[in-house]
């Protein structure tokens, strides 16, 4: 059996960024909590937890006294305006781990508003990505995730301004696009995918036509992770995972050749471990 590993597999910037404000923090032996989970990876977040590091929902959670002595980790994903402006209500010490894709896709969104455009975000309208530039444009943007509902929008006689979740699927967001295109004239269309991203989909649609089972490392809940599952299962039969633990060896039975690809917020220990388990069974090639 060959393992052939996709290009562009694991840890994107955005992520290596917001993992090394937080180990930095964690070095220092700084009392964090980080808002919503630092990156979409149970594995990541419990050993996180294991440090001390504490994972709230809301700043409301945090009790008076501990406003001073407790600085607040805001998540790769980035948080609503109204995150900062509470924070800053209440003396809170923010440390900004938002990616710096998203951040600009935030600056974009509030830019737009202030001058009275309509705001489309593509891209899934309960991720917190999406919540979050939702939130810098008062909550005003209509949201949609597929080409169907193009048709369906009801939007008021003003320019419209399109961006793009970092992680959304490239050909949809063509497909949307293309459609958004032909129905209005006054639109400005931005593909704010990460270019990460689309070097990971495309990466991982190349090599699932090379192979006869994919593996797509990462976590149940990790968008970006979720699609190159989606993609991949087009083209061969896919199994996504969490960990070398969640891999049914009965699987791979008979593949001559399996590909592996992850997602960007899956550490390279991981997808390592991964290939550990089942490289007895042939040679490994990068």
């Amino acid at each position: 059996m060959k393992i052939l590993v996709a290009e562009h597999s694991g840890f994107c910037y955005g992520v290596k960024r917001a993992v090394k404000i937080l180990d930095d923090l964690v070095l220092a032996q700084e009392k964090i909590h980080t808002l919503g989970p630092i990156i979409h990876n149970d594995q990541v977040t419990k050993y996180y937890e294991d440090q001390g590091v504490k994972i709230i929902k809301e700043l409301s959670e945090m009790h008076a006294s501990e406003t001073s002595e407790i600085g607040v980790v805001i998540r790769s994903h980035g948080a609503p305006k109204s995150v900062y402006d509470e924070a800053e209500q209440k003396g809170l010490k923010i440390y900004d781990a938002t990616c710096p894709y998203v951040k600009k896709i935030q600056n974009k969104v509030s830019t737009y508003a202030s001058k009275g455009y309509n705001i489309i975000i593509v891209g899934n309208a309960f991720h917190p990505e999406v919540i979050g530039i939702n939130g810098w444009c008062d909550y005003q943007a209509v949201i949609i995730d597929h080409i169907d509902q193009v048709d369906l929008l009801e939007l008021s006689a003003r320019p419209i301004c399109v961006v793009a979740q970092t992680t959304f699927n490239m050909k949809k967001w063509d497909e949307i696009s293309d459609a958004l295109k032909a129905r209005y004239s006054d639109i400005s269309i931005y593909n704010t995918i990460c270019l990460a991203t689309e070097q990971r989909q495309n990466a991982c649609l190349e090599l699932a036509k090379k192979v006869d089972y994919m593996i797509v490392v990462g976590g149940k809940h990790s968008s970006n992770t979720i699609k190159l599952a989606e993609i991949c299962s087009k083209y061969v039969p896919t199994t996504h995972i969490e960990t070398k633990d969640d891999l049914n060896g009965d699987e791979l039975i008979g593949k001559k050749v399996v590909g592996i690809t992850a997602g960007a917020s899956t550490p390279d220990w991981i997808i390592q471990s991964v290939i550990l388990k089942i490289e007895n069974e042939g040679e490994v090639f990068f």
